[in-house]
């Protein structure tokens, strides 16, 4: 099982920018290609696992009636938390930065759904000010083979999408809520299906071992991480829409490479949405 190792040596590191300075990655793939993304869904409503590469993913989502927040009271809760599982946790030394990871990987896919406002919340309401669903998506790490984000935002995506929560009868302030058995759940009210790309940048200084400029590559695997001066990620929908950028700290980058980030990140979103598609296709079928 893949799980987070120590930093790469200097001996590594100046392979892996020798080799991308030339083209090559040690996976074998283009600077551009993805890692091959495997989704599975069920067998219970909103549960998917994904793989890309050799990072898994694990979402699981789960509803419960609550209180609406005072300032929103016709509009469900959704709640997004991410956990690195036992069998990959990493080495003591670097369990503080795991730490953060996991922190960054919810604060991700939980700002992407919210701000993009994918998942409908009013549609959550069972009684304005009284009750509403409260969504939970729980995010597990099962392998840390690189590129957590994205992995995640696909599991995060998919997992909606596939989820029923219970049938509800409403007649003035009372409300029965249906058990699943006598009644058929219903799907949620998804505006949109974000997923995220994200690009590692490699090089000394913005230029690599080489001389050369700084390495644009797509989908970094864990030591390309690790050896990374910066790292861009877009967050697009099917609809080919801009959710959301994000480039936390590392070196800066020129308009032009971030330009050229954004056209790349159009052409991969949509390689993804079509396996999600293929992949709740096939579990209805």
């Amino acid at each position: 099982m893949a799980g987070v190792s120590e930093q790469p040596s200097n001996i590594e590191r100046a392979f892996l920018l020798d080799a991308v300075a030339k083209g090559v990655r040690a996976d074998g793939r283009g600077l551009t290609d993805l890692r091959t993304l495997k989704i599975a869904c069920g067998p219970t409503h909103g549960l998917a696992e994904v793989q890309l590469g050799q990072t898994r993913v694990l979402a699981r989502v789960t509803c419960a009636v609550a209180r609406p927040l005072p300032d929103r009271p016709t509009e469900g809760l959704v709640q997004v938390s991410a956990e690195l599982a036992s069998l990959a946790m990493p080495p003591p030394q670097t369990t503080v930065a795991v730490e953060e990871e996991m922190a960054v990987v919810s604060r991700m896919v939980d700002r992407v759904i919210r701000q993009s406002r994918a998942v409908d919340t009013e549609a959550l309401c069972i009684v304005a000010g009284q009750k509403v669903w409260s969504l939970r998506l729980d995010l597990r790490i099962l392998d840390h083979g690189g590129n957590l984000v994205d992995a995640a935002m696909v599991a995060a995506t998919v997992a909606l999408r596939h989820f029923r929560r219970p049938d509800v009868t409403v007649d003035g302030t009372d409300a029965v809520i249906h058990d699943p058995r006598d009644r058929n759940p219903v799907p949620l009210s998804i505006h949109h299906s974000p997923v995220c790309v994200s690009f590692a940048f490699l090089g000394h200084n913005h230029h690599s071992a080489a001389g050369q400029e700084v390495v644009l590559l797509v989908d970094p695997s864990l030591i390309e991480e690790q050896t990374m001066v910066s790292r861009y990620t877009v967050t697009l929908n099917s609809h080919r829409e801009v959710c959301a950028l994000s480039k936390a700290g590392g070196a800066a980058l020129p308009l032009a490479l971030i330009q050229r980030c954004n056209q790349i990140a159009l052409v991969k979103a949509d390689e993804i949405n079509e396996k999600i598609q293929e992949a709740l296709k096939s579990q209805l079928q």
